[in-house]
Order: C-alpha cells, then sequence, then structure tokens
C-alpha cells in the first residue's frame, strides 16, 4: 500500500541477538491493558457502526480510528513480518447521535438503526507474539500499540494537522502491564495524512532500541530496595503535586496521582506476583510493574504518558542508587 516508503524499511535494524524467537499464534491476554471507564470493541465495529468526526469550518473529515489501526498495523507487518496481527482495542467517551428521521423521537424511543456513535478517545494494542523474553519468571511479549483522543484536537476548526500517540515496547504477559520505554513511545504525532503517519510510524519503529530496553529492565530485576526506601519513595510521590513551583523546577516530574500512588502502596503488600519479600525488601523490577499496573487505571488519553513516565521514574531511581548526583535522589532522601 506504501511502497513508496521502501528505503526506510530496508534501514531498520535487524531483531538483536539474545531475543528469543518463538513461531505460535497469539498469546491470550487474560487482562485488558488499560482498564479505567474503557470497553473493549473489535475492528469490525469501529468500521461499520461508527460515524467519522469532521472539521466543523470545513467539513474535511478526520483520519478515524479504524484507518490509524490499519495504518499501525501495516508499518509493524513491515518491519516484524508477523502476518495476521489482531488488535486489542479500548474505548471511552462516547459521543452519541441520531438520524434526521429520528428528530423527534424520545431517546427511549430510538431504534438501533437511528442511533449513532463515535469514540472521542481509543486506545489499541497488538502483540507481536514471534519476539518474548523472560525477566524474573515474566514472559514479555514485544507490543506495539497507539492512543488517539478527539478532545487534543480543534474539531470547530478548519483542517489541521492530527494529533496521535504510538508506542512500542513489551507487555508482561502476567499482568497485561504495558513496559514502554521513552525511545518507544511519540506522545505528540501530528501528521496531515495516512501517507505520513505511516512514514512516521516506520521511522519511529526504527529509531526504538528493543535490545537497550530489555538490557535495562534486566537490570531493574538486580536492584533491591528496602521497605524504609519504598515507604520514602512513595511518601515523596505524595509531597511531590504539593511542591511549590519554584522546587518542582528541580525535581524530576511525577505523572501519577494520589489515588494511584495508593495502589502501588496496597500491591506493594497484597500484589500475586510482585509484592514484597518476607524482609520487606523488592526489587526495582516489581515496583516498575506495581506503577505500570496502577497506570491501567488512567484514562485513554494519559495512560501513554503515564506509562513513560513509570520507565523513567523507576530507571531514575536505579540510577540514583549508584550516583549520588542525580536529580532523582530527592525521592530517596
Amino acid at each position: 500500500m506504501y511502497n513508496a516508503q521502501e528505503f526506510l524499511i530496508q534501514s531498520l535494524p535487524a531483531v538483536p541477538l539474545g531475543v528469543q524467537q518463538v513461531n505460535r499464534s497469539s498469546l491470550s491476554m487474560q487482562r485488558p491493558f488499560v482498564e479505567a471507564n474503557t470497553q473493549a470493541v473489535d475492528l469490525q465495529h469501529l468500521q461499520s457502526d461508527c460515524t467519522v468526526p469532521v472539521f466543523a469550518k470545513d467539513n474535511e473529515r478526520t483520519i478515524a480510528h479504524q484507518e490509524f489501526i490499519d495504518v499501525a498495523l501495516e508499518a509493524i507487518n513491515q518491519v516484524y513480518g508477523n502476518g495476521q496481527l489482531v488488535p486489542e482495542i479500548r474505548v471511552s467517551h462516547p459521543i452519541k447521535g441520531r438520524t434526521p428521521e429520528a428528530i423527534h423521537k424520545a431517546a427511549n424511543q430510538l431504534q438501533e438503526h437511528e442511533k449513532t456513535i463515535y469514540y472521542e478517545r481509543m486506545a489499541f494494542a497488538v502483540e507481536i507474539p514471534s519476539i518474548t523474553q523472560e525477566i524474573n519468571g515474566n514472559l514479555l511479549t514485544l507490543t506495539a500499540g497507539g492512543v488517539r483522543a478527539y478532545n487534543a484536537q480543534n474539531l470547530y476548526n478548519k483542517k489541521a494537522l492530527e494529533h496521535f500517540k504510538f508506542f512500542i515496547g513489551f507487555k508482561n504477559m502476567v499482568c497485561c502491564n504495558m513496559c514502554i520505554s521513552t525511545d518507544g513511545a511519540k506522545e505528540d504525532l501530528r501528521v496531515g495524512s495516512t501517507e505520513e503517519l505511516f512514514i512516521r510510524l516506520i521511522r519511529l519503529m526504527g529509531n526504538y532500541s528493543l535490545s537497550r530496553h530489555l538490557e535495562r529492565m534486566q537490570q531493574l530485576n538486580e536492584q533491591y530496595i528496602t521497605e524504609k526506601q519504598f515507604a520514602q519513595i512513595l511518601g515523596k510521590c505524595r509531597l511531590y503535586h504539593h511542591l511549590p513551583k519554584g522546587d518542582k523546577l528541580h525535581v524530576p516530574p511525577l505523572q501519577f496521582n494520589d489515588t494511584q500512588v495508593n495502589e502501588v502502596a496496597r500491591a506493594y503488600f497484597h500484589d500475586e506476583s510482585f509484592s514484597r519479600q518476607s524482609d520487606g525488601k523488592i526489587n526495582l523490577w516489581k515496583m516498575y510493574n506495581l506503577f505500570t499496573g496502577a497506570n491501567k487505571s488512567s484514562y485513554i488519553d494519559m495512560f501513554l504518558h503515564r506509562g513513560v513516565n513509570a520507565s523513567e521514574l523507576v530507571q531514575g531511581i536505579s540510577d540514583a542508587l549508584i550516583f549520588n548526583d542525580s536529580p532523582y535522589r530527592w525521592y530517596l532522601e
């Protein structure tokens, strides 16, 4: 479909050594990768049952959710060559309407064919089951996906560049938490067409260092903190949002809210897979998964932002345990 981009695909690095290659069908998903107020839909529903928003002043249509998914799947196939890929799609904030002939009907009298709908926010993730790795007994599967939120787009104006978010990282199959590194995410992808979107996705996947991401996560498994240090980190997380503006400028940002920090605290004691050891110690790999687990309660439009922030926070604490001059020392002191 987008043959003009062959030069990009040919320049992509090969899958690095050390990553287990397996030939099998897509791994089953036990839990959704994002929860909050979302619901699961399939691609057919988006294609057949949903209207497509337009820019109000010139009636130009937007790139629909299903087009975003189709372009992303083609780009993923070009890079990783996995053939049939089945996305998990989550949507929220439905925008409801009705057909003209139903204008005078009460809402409870509307028939299905008289209702219209599209979703303000959509996120999808698709596993690439031929590339997996294991960390601390947890099977990780390479996973790519995207986020589209029409509330970030001014649909009341003329057609302009459209906003997308895309990520590639690993899904922890124990809990379906998403592990996303900074170089595997683009949070403000602005394009004017599906062709441009395809090119940008190819470039993003080409810049993502799969082996470096795995190496960094493996290191987390080898670093431990005490219960006191864990409590100190969570306490500083609670303090962060109340810091004076001047002080906040010198502290690495935290995107998790108090409710999610409380979820991390609760899971430290009770999570089946990532709770503390009997002596209270916990390694940073488990702590990272406590934060990515709490992120599943985020709304779709904040999900990727907080996913990247979880990676930055825990990797920063990892550095702070080694280097005294790390700005993340604030969370430990």
